[in-house]
């Protein structure tokens, strides 16, 4: 059965190459974000599987959001995606806990499945 995701960014650009990243495979987008807040309120009632976050978004920024979403939602399966690469960042990110995946933008397509797949194991244990 597929898995089925939230896109979390600001940039069109990105929520789309993710979207066409996933397709024929057993992840399925049902909804794309373009703000913390506005994944916030879009989670209570998509339910998705897993949360692709970025970080640096209007408002509320991605790593805010994460920790609100999983203060709620401690079973919520999140993936953070960023091209910002710094020892603080990732220190935050970590923070979230050791089942959020860091996903370096550009996004290899590999590295990315193999993070959605780790989650995705991860939350059918929850």
């Amino acid at each position: 059965m597929k898995k089925t995701i939230m896109i979390v960014d600001d940039s069109i650009v990105t929520r789309n190459e993710i979207e066409q990243l996933l397709k024929d495979t057993n992840f399925d987008v049902i909804y794309q974000c373009r703000s913390g807040e506005e994944a916030l309120e879009a989670y209570e009632r998509e339910k998705p599987d897993i949360v692709t976050m970025d970080i640096i978004m209007p408002g509320i920024d991605g790593i805010e959001a994460s920790k609100r979403l999983l203060e709620h939602h401690p079973e919520a399966g999140i993936i953070i995606i960023s091209s910002l690469v710094y020892d603080k960042t990732l220190q935050m990110v970590q923070k979230l806990g050791p089942s959020v995946p860091f996903v370096f933008k550009p996004i290899k397509k590999s590295y990315f499945i193999e993070a959605l797949i780790k989650v995705s194991d991860a939350i059918s244990k929850k």
